[in-house]
């Protein structure tokens, strides 16, 4: 079958007629001018406008592109910022934190130093009282067995 399409393209070029597939004559320059005009008039209408919104639209992402990437930078660097303040307030709070509850054990050590001596002060206090009253309690003690030893040998003298 394809033999059969060969030949019969070879026969028509062998007859040379005119309508073959490639005449030159005047219409093919017409249609190359149709043509250029064709492509001059979508240049002009179509791919220059296209070609202006497409590079409008890569200028202007490009633009947006780069001010999100500024954004981008001066939040991270903010945020860097915020979390070392963060950081310093933190060890700030801890040291004062510390040094109140240092000061707080300053505090209670001193006042149970003084709750401790005042203890001893009241003890002391009350030993020597005690001790003053069994002086006391002695003496009377004696004084009792005094009489009492006087009466004892007043009756034995006596009877």
């Amino acid at each position: 079958m394809m033999h059969w399409t060969i030949l019969l393209a070879a026969e028509a070029a062998a007859e040379g007629g005119k309508g073959g597939l490639f005449d030159i004559d005047a219409t093919l320059p017409l249609m190359a001018v149709q043509f250029l005009i064709l492509v001059a008039l979508l240049n002009i209408l179509f791919y220059k406008p296209i070609g202006k919104a497409i590079d409008d639209r890569d200028t202007y992402i490009r633009t947006n592109q780069a001010d999100a990437q500024e954004r981008l930078s001066k939040a991270e660097s903010l945020a860097k910022q915020y979390e070392q303040e963060l950081m310093d307030s933190r060890r700030q709070a801890q040291a004062l934190i510390a040094e109140a509850e240092a000061d707080a054990q300053k505090i209670a050590a001193q006042k149970l130093a003084e709750a401790q001596q005042e203890a001893q002060v009241q003890r002391e206090q009350v030993q020597r009282e005690l001790d003053q009253q069994k002086q006391e309690a002695m003496q009377s003690l004696e004084q009792q067995v005094d009489a009492l030893s006087r009466q004892i040998l007043d009756k034995l003298l006596v009877a």
